[in-house]
């Protein structure tokens, strides 16, 4: 339901923003302006993506996990779609996307979400869980007299290394 009110209000800003361009300067300047930056865009687009799959390809031949990269190209791919979308403001939201440091806002918190997830999925696999099950994993067993004995090991805080299993920080 919030991605349905969101593009409806983008869709009228877009809108707005297009009939206030048309009235200001005319249909033709408008329409160069709205191919101007599509132009612009597929280039840096093309550029970053070239750059973006290089730094890709040394990750996996460095032997580390491409999350920074994964996120960059998913933050490619939606900026090429909002270049697509006609209007002003979603080609500015765009080209914003395309230029690394402002893209780094963005792309380091999909990375670090990245990397939880995986910490998550890992534990879950190791111990007996669906991979998608929650966060915290309680490792446990009844001792005698009733009592039990609980190890909680929560991902958030865990290091997960192949060779030793989980530890916590």
């Amino acid at each position: 339901m919030r991605v349905f009110a969101v593009v409806l209000i983008g869709l009228a800003v877009e809108i707005t923003a297009l009939v206030a361009a048309f009235g200001a300067w005319g249909f033709l300047p408008t329409l160069g302006l709205l191919v101007l930056g599509g132009v612009v865009g597929s280039v840096l687009m093309r550029r970053e993506g070239a750059r973006t799959m290089a730094a890709f390809s040394e990750a996996l031949r460095n032997r580390r996990q491409p999350h920074q990269e994964i996120a960059d190209g998913v933050l490619i791919a939606a900026a090429g779609f909002l270049i697509l979308v006609p209007g002003f403001l979603s080609d500015v939201l765009g080209l914003f996307l395309l230029f690394p440091p402002t893209r780094r806002l963005f792309s380091k918190r999909i990375a670090r979400r990245a990397e939880q997830r995986e910490r998550e999925m890992t534990l879950n696999l190791r111990y007996g869980r669906p991979p998608t099950a929650g966060g915290v994993v309680i490792d446990g067993g009844v001792v005698s007299g009733g009592v039990v004995d609980v190890q909680v090991v929560d991902v958030r805080s865990a290091d997960v290394r192949p060779d030793t299993g989980p530890e916590l920080r």
